[in-house]
């Protein structure tokens, strides 16, 4: 192949796929939760839509969503009920709020930890899925975590249930895990 023609090769197939994902850091992501991600996530296996439907299906994969929940505004008047947003999420997924940010309180880590240890059964090494939204730092950090309390089949889901949903999978909503807040 001349050179000329392996350049125009590189640049095609440089134009058919998009730009490189985030570099993935050393430590956790502490701000812009919603932006670009890397596309791994070290220890872990990061898998596609399909993929994370095909293992769903198997029911042997615990799925945890990491979703944030919303605070409470502070300004509301006395006596206003707040109603938070109900959360639609891949079905029989344990909702595990506020346990990706870069830094938890100790709280925060021992919610995870029961949160983690009720979905697998105590077991660390029954595989454990992690998502959030699309281009959520969120399941990223949370995965990381679990990575660091020594489970050994960490997966990550880096479309979350934006991809989920944009592929016509089921979703059910869903309450958090109580403790978390």
């Amino acid at each position: 192949m001349t050179r000329l023609r392996l350049h125009s090769l590189v640049l095609l197939l440089l134009a058919a796929f998009p730009a490189a994902a985030a570099e993935e850091p050393a430590g956790y992501r502490e701000s812009e939760y919603r932006a670009e991600v890397p596309a791994t996530l070290s220890g872990a296996t990061v898998v596609s839509t399909e993929a994370a439907h095909a293992l769903w299906k198997t029911g042997q994969v615990a799925f945890i969503d990491v979703l944030p929940r919303p605070p409470k505004p502070t300004n509301l008047p006395e006596g206003t009920v707040w109603n938070e947003k109900p959360r639609l999420s891949i079905p029989s997924a344990l909702w595990l709020p506020n346990v990706g940010y870069g830094q938890l309180a100790d709280a925060m880590h021992a919610y995870f930890r029961a949160g983690l240890e009720k979905a697998t059964g105590g077991d660390k090494d029954r595989p454990v899925l992690f998502f959030c939204l699309d281009g959520c730092w969120m399941s990223w950090n949370a995965g990381k975590r679990a990575l660091e309390y020594g489970y050994t089949r960490v997966i990550w889901y880096p479309q979350g249930t934006d991809g989920w949903t944009a592929a016509g999978y089921p979703t059910e909503r869903i309450e958090p895990e109580p403790g978390g807040r």
